[in-house]
């Protein structure tokens, strides 16, 4: 069966041939026998890739693609969209995974055959790797409605409504109440009638023997979202599949080669990554501390889990459980899949929105992790007013984040700890002081972690973690931990210093924990009693209440800062260029027979490489923002089997959007960094060219305009058409030299300035609370 289900755009087709976009318009009006479009729109049309191919090997101008760069365009341009491509190709893998030999016998033969035999042999393991939960009565479990009888109504888009009995042997541990199953028979904490169906119910007597109150009926709400959960995995039928065979054989290939948990993890990064602005995803350094924040624990809940990059930080342990739940059903189906090849602990992942439509209302999680929406105004206000989970107060409208705290307590066992990211308002706004007040009087909020600007999306505001314990049936604690790390930001892309960071918060929080005080720590963390926090504000803001660093500490942190300043202004000034040399009569601008970049690759004299996607290690990155500020490598990218371009000394490095004019010369601090994206590398040979004398003229103003081409509200730089000019290497070692030095005087203008704001900030700070004198 061909592939002309998969369509590529015009960039793609670059990507394939290893030229620019330019060189694809140019062979679409010079061929008449070029591919025609079969989608897209008139501006940025899409072809079909088995012709795009067969073009390529025709004109000699592709020999073979690249099994990952094919994967990749059949996922990019799958009919069904590329989340749902992932999904089917994450069910594939964990076939490969779990039962390697029964996807041989499914694969073998025509792609008509494998998309009938496939679905069968898929449900072989999802069926058992992520279960279908039952629930007693009547009622929505997991995507399955059990009434009383046992019977289990399935509803399949493609097969129809079936109703089949439940089968009591059916894999299904998180559901079936065992002594330590965490499932427990306690009444459900989160069942609105109203959010499922129409129905009457009685309000339970409050003394035995007393008589039932008087029915009250209940009508049927109609909310904007989903009140159903439904698993995170249905299995694809043929159909589905059939179009997606010719990916899941690249998929398998792939395997072979990285793995199949690596291969997923590839495929789901670059997704991520050239999707940007759709998805909002936890840092992985975040997530780690989030996890051992919550400690060690058999059952793990992550109610809003996103890519699942929570749950994934979770330690293993034996017979441990994961439950995840999102409002987007591709989104919990990557997690699940992801999770699943991660690790053999039982995962169940459910598509629902959490508020509304709870997947577990009978959990009790060991640790519930959680990343809420951050102002969300309609989670559900005016369905859910009388959910018993608000037992700490009904959260406004505009409290939503509220609303997930109580929901994350509602889910624990008793002593169970709960680590949420919170965005700083909730603790301050006005309209959820109640709530925060019920939650330390009764001893649920254990503590308040401040992080620093640049932790998390989005990363101009410090965010708050919030951990809570849910409270046993003893008075509650009487303090509460309060810490601050904004000073581990850092001024690079790279987020903050997540070690020093990590230290501070579970140094302080495992001390709190054992002891229930922690001591004074000036600046950065306290435990403070509850009594002091119950004022009309309830303004948990750590900031807010922590002591500011001692007299000592400050005057001596200003007296380094200032002596720092005054060596770099000392370097500074034997830094200055020296007077310009005046020759008689207008001065006229020197000409040089000019090459350009291209020519001198071309020739050998250099290298050009590009930046990429990934590497086999996840090692500091060079970033475009790093060139241009003149900072240390700050950037990450997705761990892949890419070939990362890694950076050595002599290099240059060039930003090619923007419009400014900056070249970088790698030196032996920077060697080893990977090449970020819009960045490109040239490595000169020095038997033929000096790198700072390459770096200086490319610089050059009238350089960089003459080699721009711009866009409505972009600049770009051709690399290939920057200007040099043809000096013997003597010659141009004496430019390099005066370049260099202009370099240096460069670094120690930024320096001194990033000193002189230090220094003029601690001034203020010292002089505002009283650790700095005026005299």
């Amino acid at each position: 069966m061909q592939d002309n289900a998969t369509e590529v755009t015009a960039a793609g087709i670059a990507r394939l041939a290893g030229v620019g976009r330019a060189a694809v318009s140019n062979w679409r009006r010079r061929h008449a026998d070029f591919p025609k479009p079969v989608g897209g729109t008139e501006t940025s049309p899409s072809f079909a890739l088995a012709d795009v191919e067969s073009w390529l090997r025709e004109q000699g101008k592709l020999a073979e693609v690249p099994l990952r760069e094919r994967v990749l365009q059949q996922l990019v341009g799958h009919p069904e969209g590329p989340v749902t491509a992932l999904v089917y190709a994450g069910c594939a893998l964990l076939l490969i995974q779990e039962r390697p030999t029964v996807w041989l016998d499914a694969s073998a033969g025509s792609d008509e055959r494998m998309a009938a035999v496939l679905p069968g042999a898929l449900e072989g393991v999802i069926v058992p790797r992520f279960g279908a939960a039952r629930g007693r009565g009547r009622g929505v479990h997991g995507g399955r409605e059990v009434d009383a009888a046992g019977a289990v109504n399935s509803p399949d888009s493609a097969s129809g409504s079936v109703n089949t009995p439940a089968d009591p042997t059916a894999p299904t541990p998180s559901v079936t109440p065992t002594a330590s199953d965490p499932v427990n028979t306690a009444p459900a904490v989160n069942t609105p009638p109203a959010a499922h169906s129409t129905a009457t119910v009685h309000t339970p007597p409050l003394t035995p023997g007393a008589p039932l109150a008087p029915p009250v009926p209940l009508t049927p709400l109609t909310p904007p979202h989903p009140t159903v959960s439904t698993p995170a995995v249905p299995t694809p039928t043929g159909p589905q599949l059939l179009p997606t065979v010719p990916l899941l054989r690249g998929v398998a290939g792939l395997a072979a080669e990285l793995g199949a948990r690596e291969t997923f993890e590839f495929l789901l990064g670059r997704h991520l990554d050239a999707n940007p602005r759709q998805y909002t995803l936890t840092p992985p350094e975040l997530a780690g501390l989030m996890a051992e924040l919550g400690g060690p624990a058999r059952t793990v809940l992550d109610p809003a889990c996103g890519t699942g990059t929570l749950l994934g930080a979770v330690a293993p342990g034996p017979d441990q459980q994961l439950y995840a739940q999102d409002s987007a059903p591709d989104l919990a189906a990557l997690t699940a899949l992801r999770l699943a090849l991660h690790a053999q602990a039982a995962v169940r992942g459910t598509a629902g929105d959490t508020l509304r439509a709870d997947a577990y209302p009978e959990l009790r999680a060991d640790v519930v992790l959680c990343h809420p929406p951050f102002n969300e105004r309609n989670w559900g206000h005016d369905e859910l007013a009388y959910d018993p989970r608000w037992e700490y107060g009904f959260p406004a409208r505009n409290e939503s984040e509220l609303a997930w705290v109580q929901h994350a307590l509602a889910r624990l066992a008793d002593s169970g700890t709960a680590v949420l990211l919170m965005p700083p308002a909730a603790a301050s706004r006005r309209s959820g002081r109640r709530i925060r007040a019920d939650l330390l009087r009764r001893g649920a909020l254990k503590a308040v972690v401040a992080l620093p600007i640049g932790a998390a999306p989005p990363y101009n505001i410090p965010l708050h973690l919030w951990v809570l314990r849910r409270p046993e049936r003893v008075l509650g604690q009487p303090e509460v931990l309060l810490v601050d790390t904004g000073r581990f930001a850092t001024e690079g892309r790279g987020g903050p210093d997540w070690q020093a960071v990590r230290g501070a918060v579970l140094d302080a929080w495992r001390a709190f924990d054992r002891a229930g005080r922690l001591d004074d720590e000036p600046g950065l963390a306290r435990s403070v009693p509850v009594i002091e926090l119950l004022d009309d504000d309830v303004d948990l803001a750590p900031a807010r209440h922590l002591p500011p660093a001692t007299a000592a500490d400050g005057a001596d942190e200003l007296t380094a800062v200032r002596e720092r300043l005054g060596e770099t202004l000392r370097l500074t000034a034997d830094l200055t260029p020296p007077p310009v040399d005046h020759v008689t009569g207008p001065a006229r601008p020197t000409r040089w027979p000019l090459t350009t970049i291209g020519e001198l690759a071309r020739g050998g004299a250099l290298v050009m490489r590009t930046g990429g996607n990934g590497g086999h290690a996840r090692v500091p990155v060079l970033t475009d923002h790093d060139v241009l500020a003149g900072t240390a490598p700050s950037g990450l990218l997705p761990e892949s089997d890419e070939e990362a371009v890694l950076t050595e000394p002599g290099d240059v490095v060039v930003p090619v959007l923007g419009g400014g004019s900056m070249a970088r010369v790698i030196d032996d601090t920077t060697a080893g960094a990977v090449l970020g994206r819009s960045l490109v590398l040239l490595r000169p040979d020095p038997a033929a060219l000096d790198p700072w004398f390459l770096a200086g003229f490319l610089r050059g103003t009238a350089n960089n305009r003459q080699a721009s081409s711009y866009a409505s509200t972009a600049t770009r730089l051709d690399v290939r058409r920057l200007q040099l000019p043809r000096l013997p290497l003597d010659e141009q070692r004496r430019y390099g030299a005066r370049f260099r030095a202009l370099e240096d005087f460069e670094r120690a203008l930024r320096q001194t300035g990033r000193l002189g704001e230090q220094l003029v900030r601690g001034m203020f700070d010292g002089l505002t609370d009283g650790t700095v004198t005026p005299d």
